[in-house]
């Protein structure tokens, strides 16, 4: 059976290239009717966030990218902890120091540098001498009398070539002279990720590792290990990375304000704080920025327009299909069609993509997400009166394809439901201080006064009207009675925001603006 798993360590929140890589192994194993695990790697205790781990598992569950084994879960193969499997590691350590395919190492940190250094100055690879090994037990009482402590390091091979059939990459070829030896165990005793994972892998029955391309360095001595403990090797499938917007580099989420140069990734970002910022969210750029998932459920784009972009970040089923449904992605996804360069994320078309899920979503589905909005921002109490939802549905038609993400109708609908509207002062300056402008208004709020039907279609009839009347152009009165009654210089068609908000509160409103024009 097929049986991936993606391995999170909760050190912060999850980053988008992290997804891409869980996504890959979610949609192979749903492929092939296998299984998908999660495996928490918390061996790192000093790295490790006890809150980290929560948002990183909601993530993925927003996202739907569920998992048949892990935490919350359970299975056959638990605990799912790296942290709660401490003793499968030093078992593994232990056959691994009697085999003689790894040594106890006391040499200090300063004596590795040394040899480094001279390694640099003599323009040679760098290959630890093994001068500290312990190959006897006298060797361990002597090193350990001169208050050494030591750590176990693989006994590498340094004869032969390694090859590798990947799944992504093709053949790879490592020389084992190259390969240090690496460190497993610390010197208090606790392994470090390479063994873990390769004991994991193992007890897990992981059949496929798919993961990015910067763990292909470490499939040597992962290699080492398997064989020397006698485990069968999984096949390996090493993913490109997701690069930066407009580059090749590896997209990082300590590089904000790097990215922050970029025109797209900047108006997204913008956006994104503004929403949050109705909502009262904590918006560090820490734990919240277009890197990271959390940014985008807050903002409130849809997973399935996530989804689709981050599999084409990679992956593509022809060079012509862009959307893409998930059961139609689980249907044709192949590592074959993998390709081996990164491949640049792009909030632009991330956006597109919102766009177009966002329009394909059913009006009632909208209004519902959009409500939990209003009343997150506290424009709309809980429980919801029963005149909101027919009036937000209104709204919510008249915005049309003006609401790309759920958030959007904190800056569209929220002078719908404010009693004390707030004025976009320049806007008010601009269009209600300049001459002549308060005495059209006047005039047109007269005529406001009797259309009857208050309705989009005769709203639209009487300023017509109106601007032929005064011989003027629209915008001279459309700008003023825009910014009266929304506090806004743009927004929803004009008539349609008159009409929802009704006759009695429009007038009210500008009323309000013409008093404050002449105070």
């Amino acid at each position: 059976m097929v049986r991936t798993r993606f391995a999170p360590s909760p050190t912060g929140y999850l980053h988008i290239g992290g997804v891409r890589t869980a996504l890959f192994n979610w949609l192979f194993a749903r492929r092939h009717g296998g299984k998908f695990l999660l495996r928490i790697d918390d061996t790192d205790a000093q790295r490790n966030v006890e809150a980290a781990l929560e948002p990183i598992l909601h993530g993925f569950r927003w996202l739907g990218i569920d998992w048949d084994e892990g935490p919350d879960i359970g299975g056959p193969y638990g605990p799912y902890y790296q942290s709660q499997r401490l003793e499968r590691y030093q078992a593994a350590a232990e056959k691994l120091l009697a085999d003689g395919l790894a040594y106890r190492d006391y040499a200090t940190t300063d004596e590795i540098q040394a040899e480094r250094q001279a390694a640099q100055a003599e323009k040679r690879p760098f290959l630890y001498s093994r001068r500290w090994m312990a190959e006897t037990p006298a060797d361990d009482e002597r090193f350990a009398a001169e208050g050494r402590q030591a750590v176990v390091r693989l006994k590498m091979t340094r004869e032969g070539t390694l090859v590798i059939d990947d799944l992504v990459r093709g053949r790879v070829e490592f020389e084992w002279a190259r390969e240090q030896d690496h460190v497993i165990q610390r010197t208090d005793g606790t392994c470090l990720y390479h063994l873990a994972s390769v004991v994991d892998d193992r007890d897990f029955e992981i059949s496929h590792v798919i993961r990015a391309e910067e763990h292909l360095s470490n499939t040597p001595r992962q290699v080492f290990i398997a064989q020397s403990l006698g485990y069968e090797l999984p096949r390996y499938a090493h993913l490109p990375y997701v690069a930066e917007p407009g580059s090749k580099n590896k997209l990082s989420k300590r590089k904000l304000d790097k990215y922050l140069k970029n025109r797209d990734f900047a108006q997204v970002n913008e956006h994104g704080l503004a929403i949050a910022q109705a909502l009262g969210l904590e918006t560090s750029a820490d734990t919240f920025n277009p890197v990271i998932v959390d940014f985008y459920e807050q903002v409130g784009y849809l997973p399935e327009a996530i989804i689709n972009y981050l599999v084409l970040l990679g992956w593509s089923l022809d060079d012509r299909t862009e959307f893409m449904g998930r059961q139609m992605l689980i249907d044709n996804f192949s590592l074959e069609r993998v390709t081996k360069a990164p491949a640049s994320f792009d909030p632009k078309k991330l956006w597109a993509f919102e766009d177009h899920y966002m329009q394909e979503l059913p009006l009632k589905q909208k209004v519902a997400t959009m409500l939990t909005y209003l009343q997150r921002a506290g424009l709309v109490p809980t429980p919801t009166p029963c005149d909101v939802g027919p009036k937000l549905t209104r709204i919510v038609e008249a915005a049309g394809d003006r609401l790309k993400v759920f958030g959007d109708i904190l800056a569209y609908a929220d002078f719908f439901f404010q009693d004390e509207l707030t004025y976009d002062e320049k806007a008010f300056e601009k269009n209600l201080g300049k001459p002549g402008a308060p005495e059209l208004l006047t005039k047109f709020r007269e005529v406001l006064a009797g259309v009857e039907p208050f309705e989009a279609a005769e709203l639209e009839i009487a300023l017509q009207e109106f601007v032929a009347a005064q011989d003027i152009k629209a915008g001279a009165i459309v700008h003023p009675v825009r910014v009266a009654t929304t506090g806004k210089a743009v927004g929803p068609g004009l008539y349609d925001c008159l009409a929802i908000l009704g006759k009695d509160v429009t007038l009210a409103r500008i009323d309000r603006a013409l008093k404050r024009v002449q105070t």
